[in-house]
């Protein structure tokens, strides 16, 4: 069956404006709703790409699915826009354990498929990364490296990174180019989701999810084993801890 030309035209019009601006507001968001022709030919323009389309609200969102999409946001990109310009790769991995974290503050489970939570302040999500990093540091150095193989994480450079860094003063001891404070980092990697639309700043230093944010969770955070092996290796410690004080306490 042969589809308008017209409808080709608005769904390539649509597609480029996803493409330029990574999001359609509402009154597209209606249009691609209402046509099944249409939406069917925006889907396959974004998947030609490696990307997925996404309805979060009133917006319609195309975001990359893989590394192989020109769409994907580079370490490069990244380090030049959000970072200091002697940023290395250890300082991107704890970006991303930082998101990791972020994002687990407001979920209690794989299973949750909604935020627990309404908000987050700066100063708990920073104590939360530092109990992570804590727990990560008390395993054992052969334990850390099996687990870099598995999951491309550096974790000893996470945890040398994150500790070089001063608690609360601007005072950070000078290792690795290790210049700023926790506090500092902290607020990096939120006007980095800031930008990407995954979190909003509501005053008080309170940050809550964006409706993105929340499908991006459900639709792939969770789903996938790779992201869940990282949840797990984060997190075991505390688990263990919990499940040994319950045995204690029905000694």
């Amino acid at each position: 069956m042969a589809i308008d030309h017209n409808v080709v035209m608005k769904a390539f019009r649509m597609y480029v404006q996803l493409a330029r601006d990574t999001y359609a507001g509402k009154e597209l968001l209606q249009e691609y709703v209402a046509d099944d022709a249409l939406r069917g030919l925006v889907d396959q323009f974004a998947r030609e790409v490696d990307c997925v389309t996404v309805v979060a609200g009133e917006q319609l969102y195309m975001i990359p699915e893989t590394r192989l999409s020109p769409f994907h946001v580079s370490n490069d990109y990244i380090k030049k826009n959000y970072m200091r310009t002697n940023a290395v790769n250890a300082d991107l991995y704890l970006m991303y354990v930082c998101i990791i974290v972020l994002i687990g503050a407001f979920y209690d489970s794989y299973q949750t498929l909604e935020p627990t939570r309404s908000f987050l302040r700066l100063d708990e999500w920073t104590e939360l990364v530092n109990e992570r990093i804590v727990m990560l540091a008390e395993h054992s150095e052969e334990e850390l490296k099996a687990m870099e193989k598995e999951f491309s994480y550096h974790w000893t450079s996470i945890i040398e990174k994150w500790e070089a860094m001063d608690d609360v003063k601007e005072t950070a001891q000078r290792q690795s180019g290790n210049t700023i404070s926790r506090v500092s980092f902290i607020d990096t990697v939120k006007r980095f989701m800031i930008a990407q639309e995954l979190v909003q700043d509501i005053g008080n230093q309170e940050l809550v999810l964006t409706e993105k944010s929340k499908i991006v969770v459900q639709r792939y955070f969770m789903e996938l084993e790779y992201n869940r092996g990282v949840l797990e290796f984060l997190y075991q410690f505390e688990h263990s801890r919990k499940e040994e004080a319950g045995h204690a306490g029905n000694l």
